[in-house]
């Protein structure tokens, strides 16, 4: 069973980042199955790695948009992406050294929280523009 399920209260009106937002759930889901069957850190390391790294991408992605369109709050946004990175990448640290603990429920459930919290929080937000700005 997952630990998120994308749901159309979740599209922020731009077909790639939606797009982007569903393979974020996908990746957490996927770091969840491997906490819930027992998989090692062998396992779980690949896809936290990659989860950082597309989230890196991803928000690159939204950034590159904010400026092309003159986003009004685009600096607000990129600070949030950069305190979310940071919290991430500290869990990363951890993991990486020794710590396989530390993608606990606990953790999984901060991840789904934050990528919840700030696609139906700030993503919610940008939306409006960039339509108003051609892209769909």
């Amino acid at each position: 069973m997952p630990l998120m399920t994308w749901t159309e209260k979740m599209s922020v009106g731009v077909k790639q980042l939606d797009d982007d937002h569903k393979k974020l759930v996908d990746m957490v889901n996927q770091l969840y199955d491997g906490i819930s069957t027992g998989k090692g850190k062998e396992a779980l390391g690949p896809i936290l790695d990659e989860l950082i790294n597309y989230t890196k991408i991803h928000f690159g992605r939204e950034e590159a948009l904010f400026a092309k369109t003159g986003y009004p709050v685009a600096a607000d946004h990129k600070k949030e992406h950069d305190a979310l990175t940071k919290q991430v990448l500290d869990v990363q640290a951890k993991f990486k050294n020794g710590a396989s603990a530390i993608l606990s429920l606990e953790v999984m459930n901060f991840l789904k929280n934050w990528l919840v919290g700030h696609i139906q929080g700030c993503d919610q937000k940008y939306g409006p523009h960039l339509n108003a700005k051609g892209i769909h």
